[in-house]
C-alpha cells in the first residue's frame, strides 16, 4: 500500500487568515468576508478555474465592498501558506528515502501551485501529482480520484489517502481507498505503521534484494 498526500493542511500549513490577519484590523469583519466574498464554497471554485486572477476579478465585481481585499487574495496568495508541517513532509521525505512512491491529490490553483513550486521544493519531488487546476475538478468529486488512479495505474486498493477533509476522505473510502483524515496531533508515522506501511515497505525491499542475490 502506498501513499497519497493532500498537500493544503497535510503537508502545507493553509489558510486565508495567514493573509486577511495581517489586512483586517476587525476580526469580525475578516470573519464576515470570509464567510460571504471568500467563502469555501467558492475558493473550491477557484481550485478548478483556468485563470484565477479573472475568478476573483469576477468575484470582486459581485461583491464591490471587498473587491480590494479580494484582489489582495489573487496578489498576495502566497500569504495564506503559514509553511510546511515538518513532521509530515520528514514522513514524506522518509518515503522517498526508502524508494517508495509517493503520490499527491490535491485541490489547488494551478497558477498557485506553480508558485509554492518555487518556494517548497519538495512539490517536485511526488512521483506523480494531480492537480485540480490542471485538470478543472475537485475533490471531493470521484472523477479527480479516478485521474490519479488511471495516471499511475494503480487500483484505489492498493493506496492510502491521507486528507484533512472529512469529505475527500469520505469519497476516497467510498472508492475503495484507505484513508487516514489527518488533524494537527495525529502522529502520521504512527498511523502509517497501523496500515502496515513501513512493515510492507521492508517486505519490499527484502523481495528486491532477494531476487537480486538469486
Amino acid at each position: 500500500m502506498d501513499v497519497v498526500f493532500d498537500i493544503g493542511n497535510v503537508l502545507l500549513r493553509w489558510d486565508p487568515r495567514f493573509l486577511f490577519r495581517k489586512i483586517f484590523e476587525d476580526e469580525c469583519r475578516m470573519e464576515h468576508f470570509l464567510s460571504t466574498a471568500c467563502a469555501n464554497d467558492w475558493i473550491l471554485e477557484t481550485d478548478t478555474c483556468a485563470d484565477f486572477a479573472a475568478a476573483v476579478a469576477a468575484r470582486a465585481n459581485r461583491h464591490p465592498e471587498y473587491a480590494a481585499e479580494l484582489r489582495m487574495f489573487d496578489e498576495r496568495w502566497l500569504e495564506t501558506l503559514g509553511g510546511v508541517i515538518e513532521q509530515n513532509v520528514a514522513v514524506f521525505g522518509r518515503l522517498r528515502a526508502a524508494g517508495r512512491p509517493v503520490y499527491g491529490l490535491t485541490n489547488y490553483s494551478a497558477q498557485k501551485f506553480d508558485m509554492s513550486r518555487i518556494i517548497y521544493p519538495f512539490l517536485d519531488e511526488f512521483d506523480t501529482v494531480v492537480v485540480s487546476g490542471r485538470e478543472g475538478v475537485a475533490k471531493p468529486d470521484a472523477r479527480l480520484f479516478r485521474i490519479l488512479f488511471e495516471r499511475i495505474g494503480r487500483d484505489p486498493h492498493e493506496l492510502l489517502f491521507v486528507d484533512d477533509s472529512p469529505r475527500n476522505v469520505a469519497a476516497s473510502e467510498e472508492l475503495g481507498m484507505a484513508a487516514i483524515l489527518y488533524r494537527p496531533g495525529v502522529d502520521l508515522e504512527q498511523e502509517l505503521e497501523r496500515h502496515g506501511v513501513w512493515r510492507q515497505g521492508a517486505s519490499q525491499v527484502a523481495k528486491r534484494v532477494s531476487r537480486r542475490d538469486a
